[in-house]
Order: C-alpha cells, then structure tokens, then sequence
C-alpha cells in the first residue's frame, strides 16, 4: 500500500511575507484560492492543490506537524530561506536510499523540511 500526502496546511501569520517566502525557496508560483469569504495560497500538485498557506484558526509554531516538501536542488532552496527571513536548522544531510532533507525554520516560524530522492 502507497501512502502519500493528502493535504497540509501551513500556518502562517502574515500570507503575503509567506507566499513571497515560498516562491522564492521553492521556484515557483502559488496559486490563489478563495472559498467567497477566505483566500489561502496553494501549492499545486500533480492533481491539483496539495496544501496551503493560511491563517485561518492556526497557530504558526515549530514542534507541529512537520512536512516535507519536494525540492530538486535543495542548496539554491536553503539560500533562498535565508534571504527571505528564515533559518537552516539543518543542513542539506545525506539519508541513504531515501535521498537528501534539510530543515528550516521559514518567515512565520514553522519547522518546515525539504526532501530529494537520490538520481
């Protein structure tokens, strides 16, 4: 059986700071979703949204839930967290067959994870 990531949701306190945060680690471009009353910025999958950005009843902390996110060059996307207000908590680290993580710690303080498969 294949698990996969359903949804996530990011908590952020400011979601411009966060969008821009986002863009720029991971290269690309969130997309505006809006129920008629609330707008969230999503990150699009391979079938549509995979998770957001939001404000909506969250807490930004670090200790929560921690997600990983797909990145292909995970050294350009460090540098990026640092130019746009967040921390590297942990270093590009090599985890064998399952690849390369890094942790940081982005503009609303969540922990948040970069994952890459071995090529």
């Amino acid at each position: 059986m294949s698990i996969t990531v359903d949804w996530f949701e990011i908590p952020v306190r400011d979601e411009s700071r966060a969008r821009k945060f986002y863009e720029a680690v991971l290269d690309t471009k969130l997309t505006t979703m809006s129920d008629g009353a609330n707008e969230m910025y999503a990150f699009m999958g391979n079938d549509g949204p995979a998770g957001c950005l939001t404000t909506l009843d969250s807490s930004p902390m670090a200790g929560g839930v921690l997600v990983y996110l797909s990145c292909e060059d995970i050294q350009r996307a460090l540098q990026q967290v640092t130019a746009n207000g967040g921390s590297i908590v942990q270093d590009e680290t090599d985890i064998g067959a399952h690849g390369f993580c890094a942790h940081f710690t982005d503009s609303e303080g969540n922990l948040i994870a970069l994952h890459r498969f071995n090529e």
